[in-house]
């Protein structure tokens, strides 16, 4: 089973006709998996038996017709919990624990016949763009195991990307759906911040962290999160807003779409060959039919400052509850309660995760609240005004999604505020609750570049329009890391 060249509506159609079972196509993951990941290092759990068992059961009562989803295996990045099924957050703080509910992405993919197949590798708590932060191992990019895959999806991007499945859910908080997908040359949709329910999503910044699709096309990525998408009674920030079918009415014409292009996400540290890429596929647009424009938004240079400032505060609030004292990683040989606690913490997180503690609870400090938190706060809402000045004379904004193709492990290892940097170009769409799309827009040094579609709020519909037919023009998703089809 070549999940490279097979997409959602030929696998579904080829269950429903009986040409393959619901068995045959988690064989094949399971294999997939156990053949390529000692390359990639993308899983941390595989769910075998309970992937198994389920594609028994609906192999048993059939394949219904309607659900597109239905008998096709799927991973999930390991901060969205799973009940029975270890979920670790890519942490030593979680490296036992082992939820006793489903998150509601998950319980809504069941419902559509979708199976589990496994829990992938992330940035530990989803702090960093490498995944070279997670406890347990270091996933490759599927193009080039000597490159990072981004993250802090990483392991969604690569298990995706490399063939080992057909899609994955990822988590965005500043740009970690989007930037992996980028590197590994798939498809990364972060919907709007409501669109989808968090609930049972281990949280890194709750203002900022959607739930988001890694898929190898547009139409695969809008199937699922039309399955995906809806209000959920147990989040209340969940948006009540009406879910299209998203995959519905996709076609190649872009002509009356009007696409705005911000000048500084071409500016200082995004490489050449990047923009070069980005502008040749600007062009494939204006040939679709899409009228192209320079726009300023000129808030975006503080976009970085302000998301770790407010980000970081968000995550020293929520990653409290890890005191070693109810679960998760508990220290011995200590002497008193507030050693358990510092004990716990201290050999519990990564320094990553450490580093952002410490800043999120400096920000907060009475000495330093209405310097920095509140500050950053009120460039957030510059940088959501910059946006709706543009939304109202554009259907979208496109750019570049990363100023770089990935690169080496270890490359800015020394120096965290480089590779800050690189989430330049996607944290100002999670400052403003917008949605935000990569799709592969070409190669530079043989690496995949990525190019971001940024729309207004609850406007996938008009990401995944462009997006189809920038893709069915330039068949760039033909092109894998196994070679072209």
């Amino acid at each position: 089973m070549d999940f490279l060249h097979t997409d959602l509506e030929t696998l579904h159609q080829q269950l429903v006709d009986k040409e393959i079972t619901a068995t045959d196509l988690v064989q094949a993951a399971l294999d997939n998996i156990d053949a390529t990941d000692p390359k990639y290092d993308a899983f941390i759990t595989v769910m075998k038996d309970e992937a198994l068992a389920q594609a028994a059961q609906l192999d048993a009562q059939g394949i219904d017709a309607d659900d597109i989803l239905a008998g096709i295996p799927y991973g999930i990045k390991d901060n969205i919990v799973t009940k029975d099924v270890l979920t670790t957050a890519a942490s030593r703080m979680l490296e036992n624990f082992v939820p006793i509910y489903d998150a509601t992405v998950v319980e809504k993919l069941r419902d559509a016949g979708a199976i589990g197949i496994g829990k992938l590798n992330m940035d530990e708590f989803a702090m960093g763009s490498t995944t070279e932060t997670s406890y347990f191992k270091q996933t490759k990019n599927a193009w080039n195991t000597d490159k990072v895959p981004g993250g802090s999806s990483g392991g969604s991007a690569a298990a995706v990307a490399s063939g080992q499945i057909p899609y994955a859910l990822g988590t965005d908080t500043g740009g970690s759906v989007r930037q992996p997908a980028a590197f590994n040359g798939i498809v990364g949709m972060k919907p709007t911040y409501g669109r989808v329910s968090r609930w049972g999503v281990i949280a890194f910044a709750s203002s900022f962290d959607q739930v988001g699709v890694l898929a190898r096309t547009v139409k695969d990525n809008a199937h699922v999160l039309t399955a995906l998408a809806g209000q959920d009674a147990q989040d209340q920030t969940s948006s009540a807003q009406a879910v299209p079918d998203f995959a519905a009415n996709l076609t190649t014409d872009l002509s009356g779409m009007k696409i705005a292009v911000p000048k500084e996400y071409f500016g200082r540290g995004v490489s050449e060959e990047v923009k070069t890429t980005i502008e040749a596929g600007l062009e494939t647009l204006k040939s679709l039919g899409a009228t192209v424009d320079e726009v300023s938004l000129p808030h975006t240079q503080y976009g970085v400052a302000a998301y770790y400032i407010l980000a970081s505060a968000e995550a020293s609030s929520n990653l409290q509850r890890f005191d070693g004292i109810r679960y998760g990683f508990r220290a011995d040989n200590v002497k008193n309660l507030e050693d358990l606690y510092v004990q716990s913490r201290s050999q519990g997180f990564g320094d990553e995760v450490k580093r952002r503690i410490m800043l999120g609870t400096y920000s907060l400090s009475a000495g330093s609240y209405d310097a920095f938190f509140k500050k950053a706060a009120q460039i957030r809402t510059l940088m959501a005004d910059d946006f709706k000045k543009v939304f109202a004379d554009y259907d979208l904004i496109v750019g570049p999604t990363a100023p770089n193709v990935a690169y080496n492990f270890g490359e800015n290892s020394d120096d965290p505020e480089i590779t800050y940097m690189n989430d330049v170009l996607t944290i100002p769409v999670n400052m403003a609750g917008l949605p935000g799309m990569s799709v592969n827009a070409g190669f530079a040094n043989e690496l995949p570049v990525g190019m971001q579609f940024i729309g207004d709020q609850f406007q996938e519909e008009k990401l995944y329009q462009a997006g189809y037919a920038f893709e069915q023009a330039t068949k760039l998703y033909e092109k894998t890391p196994g070679g072209a089809k």
